[in-house]
């Protein structure tokens, strides 16, 4: 077993051997793992169990699980590929690890948002869309077509000239067709958009003073020069005084060839210029200045043609039973099943089959109130882990190693029932399940549990306990010792000073919902998945004045992007350090003056290998610490930049705090994020390796400064620890105290216990939801008990 330290308490929890030599092999070996802040760890993992890791934020489980186990297998999995067709994969480092053994086909089901391509659905993702457009070619009345008659992404074409067959031969054609069911007017997206030009041009100024207000498009610029040096208009003249031709030329002219600063360059009309450049890609995809600009100068719509399908006329006029392709997506899945069940031609009966399956699957997972026209990049982390899930539970493979990152992100007590037996049910194939979590309701399930800590950062990435789930329970460790933690109710509430009104609200499932959120206490809004929680809160109250939404989407910024950066730390530590060395603070900065000349500053070597996969390898001249030789000699407090950045958050506190190298304006910003949970972040780490919820707590960190105003937090428990659910509490108290209004979206319980006040939708999800069921205090809603949720919470409350 692994080299435990005096902490440590060891059961065993593992198969008996056989007979047979080859089922000795029932257990995964892992020894000597150091990845990030693994302490030289070693452990054994029974196959075909239900493995749960837990531990505090922070703790090692994702660099034992993710890091070291799953990353292995796939990379000797990658390895057995040739040469070729691994150029197309990515690179994998072999983990820091001596020796593993037993392992299996790792199998990853994460929490990474599918892409937010504005072509893609939940239909278009899991396949279901290919499928209904078999169906409907195939049983569609009229008939119109073969399936890509049906297919938004394809427009229907017209072609003349000589077609060369398959044997060589050649046949001209006129004005040959080929179908498809793409709607004209919004290119298969749904939605059309409309500009306002006075967002777009400044009438009263002629190009050269600047008249075109897009990003990008400076009065000296190659942008504007392509319009000033065309001949189509008049650069010194104001837009204002244009004449009729030289406004459409301007403006909306098609694609041609012009001479811009003596070379030749492609002229097209403003207009569809920024059509093609920025309202043809997904809004959050955007950087931030050009998302502002798109937000203040488009105005998103359905588009009228289609009604929002994405199809043209000729696809929405097949029907079978009634429902067109596009009215079938826009159903709701468990309806569509039910759709599903009466369609009994024998002709069509496998296809109806595997649909009807992926439908079920989805619904008893959790996600039958979805539907398939839903775009994929909408989907919360919860529901994108779930949707990949169903495409493994009718798999035939066996003996994989499925690896599951906190499952439960999402789901109301009454929901992660269902994900337990989905587990179990992966499990009982014969598969090995891994999963990482925290909440209590999917630890006591397990098999077998190895608990990681004691602490977080420098101080984990140690294994404290390995066994059953009650040798946990005594065993003394953080996670032991809040597994049968309970929130109390309390006593007494704080009185509100104001409401937020909701009046009609209709977006999405909701059902024309009036509610007054109190202003000046803590309201917890809760309910079901899919009971419209988010819909009435981000829709209604998020666009007001004063309110600050603290999400868990992506920060936007480059891989060089890191806390320090993001918050505005690194600018006090920079001057800090050029104050105690007699220097600029540009030299501290590892993009500018201070950066390793090698690397630019990135701290690796990109190389290109043709048509293998590009290599990123440490820079040799900094060894991977981005600065120059002579700036790392310049010290602060006996530390140099590089040694600072790779400081957790709790370290750097205690460092600027106090002593030579007191920074009160570091000390402040690392205050807020100690706050937040965020003690063993290091400031050097790049934010694309964030969870959900810890890039929401840097957000929050941000915001803490302000005074009053109203916040709204989705799911803040998302990715913590048992123990520091009680630490959120308190700043959520503190947040409250200060004068804030705070609406915080959650199903944890302990929440739901401390809030002042409780909104409760449902009664269940998609078109069953979106009524509010419920509103009072916690201890009113466990004496009503009328509600899943009320119901939930006296049990775990003991009321």
């Amino acid at each position: 077993m692994s080299k435990a330290t005096p902490a440590r308490t060891t059961e065993s929890a593992l198969p008996s051997a056989d007979s047979h030599a080859a089922d000795t092999h029932d257990l995964i070996r892992v020894q000597g793992a150091r990845e990030n802040n693994l302490k030289d760890v070693s452990i054994e993992i029974p196959k075909r169990r239900l493995t749960v890791f837990t531990g505090v934020s922070g703790s090692g489980k994702s660099s034992l699980v993710f890091g070291t186990i799953a990353a292995e297998s796939r990379r000797l999995i990658d390895e057995t590929y040739s040469t070729f067709v691994q150029g197309f994969m990515p690179n994998l480092p072999r983990p820091e690890v001596d020796v593993m053994e037993g392992l299996t086909t790792a199998i990853l089901v994460d929490q990474e948002r599918m892409g937010a391509n504005p072509r893609s659905t939940l239909g278009t993702v899991t396949d279901a869309n290919a499928m209904l457009r078999s169906l409907f070619s195939r049983l569609g009345e009229p008939y119109i077509g073969g399936p890509t008659a049906f297919s938004f992404n394809i427009p229907t074409t017209k072609a003349s000239g000589v077609m060369t067959g398959p044997k060589g031969e050649k046949k001209i054609v006129k004005d040959a067709v080929y179908l498809g069911g793409m709607c004209a007017d919004c290119e298969g997206r749904g939605t059309v958009s409309d500009l306002d030009l006075s967002v777009i041009i400044d009438e009263s100024k002629s190009l050269n003073e600047g008249a075109i207000l897009v990003p990008g498009y400076t009065a000296d610029g190659w942008m504007v020069a392509t319009y000033a040096e065309s001949g189509f208009v008049d650069p010194d003249k104001a837009i204002k005084d244009y004449s009729e031709r030289e406004r459409h030329d301007l403006l909306y002219k098609q694609t041609t060839k012009v001479k811009a600063k003596g070379i030749n360059v492609t002229y097209d009309g403003l207009i569809p210029k920024i059509r093609k450049s920025m309202l043809s890609k997904d809004v959050d995809s955007l950087q931030p200045h050009i998302k502002a600009f798109v937000e203040r100068a488009a105005v998103f719509k359905t588009c009228p043609t289609c009604d929002g399908t994405r199809l043209n006329e000729s696809a929405r006029s097949s029907k079978i039973k009634g429902i067109d392709i596009g009215e079938a997506c826009t159903l709701q899945i468990s309806d569509l099943a039910e759709w599903l069940r009466g369609v009994d031609d024998p002709s069509v009966a496998p296809l109806v089959g595997a649909l009807l399956h992926l439908c079920d699957s989805m619904t008893e997972i959790g996600l039958g109130y979805l539907s398939l026209d839903r775009p994929s990049g909408t989907l919360s982390g919860g529901e994108a882990q779930r949707t990949k899930m169903v495409r493994h539970l009718g798999s035939a493979l066996t003996d994989v190693t499925y690896v599951f990152d906190e499952p439960t992100i999402g789901l109301h007590p009454h929901d992660i029932e269902r994900m337990n037996n989905l587990l179990l049910e992966l499990r009982d194939k014969g598969n090995t399940v891994l999963v990482v979590e925290h909440k209590p309701e999917t630890i006591v399930i397990a098999d077998h549990v190895v608990d990681m800590g004691p602490g977080a950062g420098t101080g984990g990435g140690e294994v404290v306990f390995e066994g059953t789930v009650d040798g946990l329970r005594g065993s003394g460790t953080r996670t032991g010792d809040h597994l049968s933690y309970r929130a109390s109710v309390k006593d007494s509430v704080r009185e509100r000073d104001g409401v937020f009104e909701i009046r009609g609200a209709s977006t999405h499932n909701l059902h024309d919902v009036d509610v007054d959120v109190p202003a000046g206490v803590l309201t917890v809004v809760t309910g079901v998945a899919g009971s419209g929680k988010s819909s009435l809160i981000h829709g209604a109250l998020a666009g007001r004045d004063g309110v600050v939404t603290v999400d868990q989407g992506a920060i936007k910024g480059s891989r060089r992007s890191n806390p320090a950066t993001y918050t505005g730390l690194l600018e006090p530590i920079r001057k800090a350090f050029a104050k105690a060395n007699g220097v600029k603070p540009a030299l501290f900065s590892a993009n500018s003056e201070g950066a390793c000349p090698s690397c630019k500053g990135a701290g690796v070597i990109i190389t290109e290998l043709g048509f293998m996969d590009t290599v990123s390898t440490p820079c040799e001249d900094c060894g991977g610490k981005r600065f120059q030789a002579a700036v790392l000699e310049l010290r602060l407090g006996g530390l140099n930049i590089a040694e600072v950045l790779d400081l957790p958050v709790a370290e750097a506190h205690a460092f600027f705090a106090d002593g030579e190298a007191k920074t009160p304006a570091a000390a402040s910003i690392l205050s807020r994020l100690e706050d937040v949970g965020l003690g063993y972040l290091r400031l050097g780490q790049p934010l694309n390796t964030l969870s959900g919820g810890e890039r929401q707590r840097v957000k929050l960190a941000m915001h803490m400064k302000e005074k009053g105003g109203v916040y709204i937090l989705d799911e803040p428990t998302t990715g913590l620890h048992l123990a520091d659910v009680e630490n959120l509490l308190r700043l959520l108290d503190r947040l409250v105290d200060s004068g804030k209004s705070v609406i915080v979206i959650e199903h944890h319980q302990a929440v739901m216990a401390h809030a002042d006040w409780i909104i409760d939708l449902g009664p269940g999800a998609g078109h069953d939801g979106g009524r509010v069921v419920f509103e009072g205090t916690p201890a009113e809603l466990v004496a009503d008990r009328s509600t899943v949720t009320g119901q939930h919470l006296a049990e775990y409350v003991g009321g």
